[in-house]
Formats: C-alpha cells, sequence, structure tokens
C-alpha cells in the first residue's frame, strides 16, 4: 500500500502587497507550517510550478522535488472561477459535469496522471504529497474514485485543505479528508 496526500496551496497576499516578494502571506505561512507539523514525512514532493504551491510545500516543511504543469480545473464556459463555491454538493456535481465535459475529463485525467506518478515514485508503505489549487483537485478526486459515495464529501477545497487517498494494485481505493485549521486572513 502506498499513500498520496493532495493538499491545496496556503494563503496567498492580497492587496498591494500581492506581487511582491513571496506570494504566501505571513497568515499562510503560518497555516502551511502549522499543518505540516501534522502530516509526517514524504518520500516524494510535487508541486505546480505556481510559486504559491511551491511555497506552500517548504513552509509545511518539505523540499520539492519537482514541479509539473497542473491544467485549470476552471473551464471556460463550464466551470467558472470558485463555482464550486457556489454548490450544494461539489463532488456529486463535478462527477456529473466529467460525464458530460471531455475538457474537465482531461483535465482531471491529466491530474490523475500526475497523481498516479506521484504515488508510483515512492516504495511500498510510504507516501507522496502533491500541492496543489482549488478548482483542480477537486474534479480529480472524483476521477480517482469515480464510485464512492461523493455526496458524503462535504465543500470544496480551502487552503491547506487535504486528502489522503490509498493505493494499491495500480488504483486509489479510498480517500480520508484532512480539513485545515480555521484561519483569518
Amino acid at each position: 500500500m502506498r499513500w498520496l496526500e493532495v493538499r491545496r496551496h496556503s494563503l496567498t497576499k492580497q492587496g498591494s502587497s500581492r506581487g511582491r516578494g513571496s506570494q504566501l502571506s505571513a497568515t499562510g505561512v503560518a497555516l502551511a507550517r502549522r499543518v505540516g507539523r501534522t502530516l509526517g514525512s514524504f518520500h516524494h514532493v510535487v508541486t505546480s510550478p505556481s510559486p504559491c504551491a511551491m511555497e506552500t510545500a517548504v513552509a509545511m516543511g518539505y523540499a520539492v522535488d519537482d514541479t509539473v504543469e497542473m491544467p485549470s480545473g476552471y473551464v471556460p464556459g463550464e466551470v467558472d472561477h470558485h463555482d464550486q463555491w457556489r454548490w450544494p454538493r461539489p463532488y456529486r456535481r463535478y462527477a456529473q459535469m466529467i460525464g458530460h465535459s471531455s475538457e474537465l475529463a482531461n483535465v482531471a485525467e491529466t491530474h490523475r496522471t500526475i497523481w498516479t506518478r506521484a504515488v508510483e515514485a515512492v516504495p511500498e508503505g510510504s507516501a507522496a504529497l502533491v500541492v496543489s489549487h482549488g478548482g483542480g483537485i477537486e474534479p480529480t478526486l472524483v476521477a480517482c474514485l469515480p464510485a464512492a459515495e461523493h455526496e458524503s464529501w462535504g465543500g470544496p477545497f480551502r487552503h491547506c485543505d487535504g486528502a489522503r487517498l490509498e493505493y494499491a494494485d495500480g488504483q486509489f481505493i479510498s480517500v480520508r479528508f484532512t480539513r485545515a485549521p480555521a484561519y483569518s486572513r
């Protein structure tokens, strides 16, 4: 058995400080540190090339082994930016949409392939970490576990929220969600 921990990046700067220095805010760094202390070790760490994803992994206490382009789950005309926050059952909605949208299905499949490569890069009995973005994580979880009870999964990913997937015999077999501690900007 192997595990894959998937986390959304931490809080970024807002307002006039955005775009200067690091992308994470001081609160974002503190949140990532707090979450990182609870996670344990990883044999392989992958992030998107976005500075906020890489900085989150480092603030959590992990060196980044690789960066991989991860397409956005926000598909023009189908899923607008942060639409998942307006849906009462986002994972059920993604399951329906993946069945009807080849573009969203392709995005989820691209992420699933990245996740699979990451978890297959670690030895049996160990884990990999992927730090990614909201809007891409949610449909990919559905694609990894299409027969799961999606209605029970709760809301979309807030900053530093996570999911730990079990991986065996070449497939993801279960998921456990971990919500990040409360924070205020």
